[in-house]
């Protein structure tokens, strides 16, 4: 039996987004932008947020470029200030009252950032970006969806979450911090233990919305060379330029997966989606290896209770 769930997808698959609200962040490059980009080509209404409004313009230019018919709305977004999650949430509920929205896409995030730096809250910058960002944006838009069959929720994750775990007494890197596997791949774990936990919590209400999940795979796009403190380390980028050739695809392919996960017809509850080939680096999109700790009940409960206190915010499915 092969592993590949349709190893024909590409952009060209997707089903009419025609009527469907999209909010998707981190869209104003990379995987988040070609995510967009392929949704708006299919007549999806885009709600663009980005850390400054010349950004979101930007990229909606670009797509509009592209896509002359785009429907597109900017916004302003920081995912590392807490305040900033709750204004912008605020403006989604002025300009979008009701159970406006179809599909959130969790997608934006930093990696690796060379020295640790912490955020206005006083948390460390990849788990407060990657992680409690997306989990207070998820907590305070979730009224805002459409409690109906093709709601969905996607989280983006990665694949170095298989060698993460979760360090209650490291959280934010106080004792020790290591930049890639360390603060990065435990923001990204944290970020599967959530889609999954979600999953599981929509299912107990009898919610029709779906938490689904994808990764990128190794996908090349600025993720890897900047971040709020420039650089990422010299061991990772000498890694990097060993297995670029010969295991890396170019940010529209590593995109697919998330679009699988966000409008795929056959897409199941909880489902995790990344390439198929070289250990899930690049390919098709095809159900993705789930780590361990994103099995575990209890460590998912502890998680979550201990986001609703670093957030501030109680989120009841």
């Amino acid at each position: 039996m092969t592993k590949q769930t349709n190893p024909k997808f590409t952009a060209n698959d997707i089903p009419p987004q025609h009527g469907r609200r999209v909010l998707i962040t981190g869209a104003n490059s990379g995987i988040g932008y070609e995510t967009a980009l392929e949704l708006a080509r299919n007549g999806a209404e885009i709600i663009l947020p980005a850390r400054s409004l010349k950004k979101a313009n930007n990229a909606i230019a670009r797509i509009c470029s592209q896509v002359p018919s785009a429907k597109i709305t900017p916004a302003i977004l920081d995912l590392a200030s807490l305040a900033s999650v709750r204004a912008f949430t605020a403006w989604v509920s002025k300009n979008f009252p009701g159970q406006s929205l179809d599909l959130l896409i969790n997608n934006a995030g930093v990696m690796a950032v060379p020295q640790r730096e912490l955020t206005v809250d006083g948390y460390e910058r990849q788990f407060a970006t990657n992680y409690l960002g997306p989990f207070l944006l998820t907590a305070l838009l979730y009224p805002h969806l459409k409690p109906q069959r093709g709601t969905r929720i996607v989280t983006v994750s990665s694949g170095v979450s298989n060698q993460a775990k979760i360090e209650f007494d490291n959280l934010q890197s106080e004792r020790i911090y290591k930049p890639m596997f360390g603060a990065y791949s435990q923001s990204k774990l944290a970020n599967l233990i959530f889609q999954q936990e979600l999953q599981r919590r929509l299912t107990a209400a009898h919610s029709p919305i779906l938490s689904t999940g994808a990764h990128p795979g190794y996908a090349i796009t600025n993720l890897q060379t900047s971040g709020p403190a420039g650089q990422a380390p010299l061991s990772f980028r000498i890694v990097s330029s060993i297995l670029k050739p010969l295991a890396s695809q170019d940010a529209a392919h590593g995109a697919l997966p998330t679009l699988y996960a966000a409008t795929s017809p056959q897409v199941t509850p909880g489902g995790y989606y990344g390439p198929d080939r070289m250990q899930e680096l690049k390919g098709h999109p095809a159900p993705a290896k789930i780590a361990p700790a994103a099995k575990d009940l209890d460590l998912a409960k502890r998680l979550w209770t201990e986001t609703e206190r670093l957030t501030g915010v109680k989120f009841t499915v």
